[in-house]
């Protein structure tokens, strides 16, 4: 899943950048508004954090715009503000959720994973993540089969499996893994996505994940054998 991080303070940034990067996020980073709010009208986000003190444009402003063109990209909004009326105004802006600074990574983490599967309408517990069989860990980036088998997964494996099991049954083009797997400086012609398919297919069978020439790939859903026709 990729997010977009919008925050000025340079060190929290790259704190929360490594924190995400670290649980099997892709992120962009923007440090004022007027970046901010082109990044989130270009770019296919799964989730964005927004601070609201910004230089150039404030986040709020940001936020309303994004809402007034029809951009609902799921939002939490980071700040230090902490008057009632503060979160009040956030949230009639289109804000899905708030937490204050000070904070601790770790709660951030969870609202992340929790906004992001709410909007896709994905139930998990405990971090794990259930879908066609399959258990995903998400803390322990680790899929367990039917069978009881047990696989560590690498960074790009796991942020790949994730966006199939998060999405059974569509087809899913390279270019849209590409976006919702890699960051923005990622080489968006390269082989990669290809190459990690198939790394999945060894360790969870070939007919996980179908190939449609000229379209993209299918994750199986074997519940919904219509959907993978």
């Amino acid at each position: 899943m990729r997010l977009l991080l919008v925050e000025d303070d340079v060190a929290l940034a790259a704190n929360v950048h490594t924190g995400l990067k670290r649980a099997g996020f892709a992120v962009d980073i923007a440090t004022n508004g007027v970046d901010a709010e082109f990044m989130g009208n270009e770019e296919p986000y799964d989730a964005v954090i927004l601070d609201l003190g910004l230089p150039q444009r404030n986040g709020l402003e940001v936020l309303r715009h994004w809402r007034q063109g029809g951009n609902l990209v799921p939002v939490i909004i980071l700040t230090a503000r902490d008057a009632w009326h503060e979160r009040v105004d956030g949230f009639k802006a289109g804000a899905d959720d708030y937490l204050g600074k000070p904070f601790h990574f770790e709660e951030l983490l969870v609202r992340v994973q929790a906004l992001i599967r709410r909007n896709l309408q994905v139930s998990a517990l405990n971090q794990q993540l259930h879908c066609c069989g399959l258990q995903l860990d998400e803390e322990q980036q680790q899929v367990t089969t039917p069978e009881g088998e047990v696989f560590t997964l690498t960074g790009t494996e796991f942020r790949l499996l994730r966006y199939f099991m998060l999405h059974p049954g569509r087809i899913l083009t390279k270019a849209r893994l590409t976006e919702h797997v890699y960051d923005q400086d990622f080489d968006r012609d390269s082989n990669l996505i290809e190459v990690y398919v198939r790394h999945l297919r060894r360790k969870l069978g070939d007919w996980r994940i179908l190939t449609r020439r000229g379209q993209g790939y299918i994750f199986v859903d074997p519940d919904k054998p219509e959907s993978n026709i």
